[in-house]
């Protein structure tokens, strides 16, 4: 699991998709009896193969404290000498995927693996996966893995049972921006007609009284654009205003810079390394910079005026450059 020197890897659902899309034509060809998932990691590649070739869905239950493999599906095992496709989302360096094999071939079944991910650790190599050596690959159920409080939870149960680290809520971790989120902005004409003055009328201003449905127990950081040089005014704010506890990020411009992608830039950075899991901003165009920035968190821009939020994700839009024409 721990691979501290290895970049995140982020694999999207639309990723997993496509792949699986693209690999239609060899696995229609394989003849499958049926697809069988270990639940649940491996609930999403079967039940996209399913889709993908027609071919029937099943399911394996694996207890991980006893290394017991159970067939949880409506529909029987296939006959003996069936091939069938086995799914799940990592090759990783437990036994799981190898017990789940060792079920179906006691059974008399002939066994392919499909693993939406394999790396360095993988104990097995699947016959079909995303290769993600030199990286941490991070599935998108899974983002809550590099969280401290899951590391911990993670090594506790390695050193004792290998029971249920808990589930996968209790780990959300999130960063929240600071004007327009806790307090509304100042238009950016004021600070261009006279900047001192917008500094103190944004000293004066009042809290929001409706803010995001944000659990402020589970809020890491204050991540906000705003330069250091601003640090004393600004932890004034937030101690009068009751969130002095929380930890504030600031933008270093000398690292980053004051255009809306430098700026989302520096918010994802500190998210990412606080290991946060969610981010909520206040500015629909840095909310996009972040999240293709951090893909691996949740960006939710926060319309404060509509007390609203949506989520946000982000693909580059790939376009021919002039000289390709």
């Amino acid at each position: 699991m721990d691979q501290p020197n290895q970049p995140i890897l982020p694999i999207t659902y639309d990723q997993i998709d496509q792949w699986i899309a693209s690999l239609q034509p060899v696995l229609a060809r394989e003849g499958f009896a049926c697809v069988v998932g270990i639940l649940r990691g491996g609930t999403l590649p079967a039940t996209l193969v399913s889709h993908a070739t027609g071919v029937v869905p099943a399911f394996l239950r694996y207890q991980r404290a006893t290394r017991t493999v159970s067939w949880d599906a409506s529909i029987p095992l296939p006959a003996k000498g069936s091939k069938v496709l086995l799914c799940e989302d990592f090759a990783g360096s437990g036994h799981t995927l190898a017990d789940c094999v060792a079920y179906l071939r006691e059974h008399g079944l002939v066994v392919k693996t499909l693993t939406v991910v394999f790396d360095d650790l993988s104990r097995s190599r699947p016959d079909y996966g995303i290769d993600c050596c030199g990286y941490r690959p991070l599935l998108p159920w899974e983002r809550h893995v590099h969280t401290q409080e899951h590391q911990a939870r993670w090594r506790s149960t390695q050193a004792g049972s290998l029971g249920p680290v808990g589930e996968d809520h209790e780990f959300a971790v999130y960063a929240i921006d600071l004007d327009g989120i806790l307090l509304p902005d100042v238009p950016p004409h004021r600070y261009e007609a006279d900047l001192e003055a917008a500094l103190k009328e944004r000293d004066l201003l009042a809290p929001y009284q409706h803010l995001p449905d944000v659990d402020f127990a589970r809020t890491k950081a204050i991540v906000t654009g705003r330069p250091e040089i601003d640090r004393p005014r600004t932890s004034d704010w937030l101690r009068r205003h009751g969130y002095g506890g929380l930890c504030l990020m600031m933008r270093d411009p000398a690292t980053h810079g004051e255009l809306p992608e430098q700026v989302a830039a520096h918010k994802a950075q500190a998210a990412v390394t606080l290991a946060c899991t969610h981010f909520i901003e206040s500015d629909p165009v840095q909310a996009i910079f972040i999240a293709q920035h951090a893909p691996q968190l949740r960006v939710v821009w926060w319309d404060a005026a509509r007390r609203a939020g949506k989520l946000i994700a982000s693909h580059a839009w790939q376009t021919l450059s002039t000289d390709q024409h």
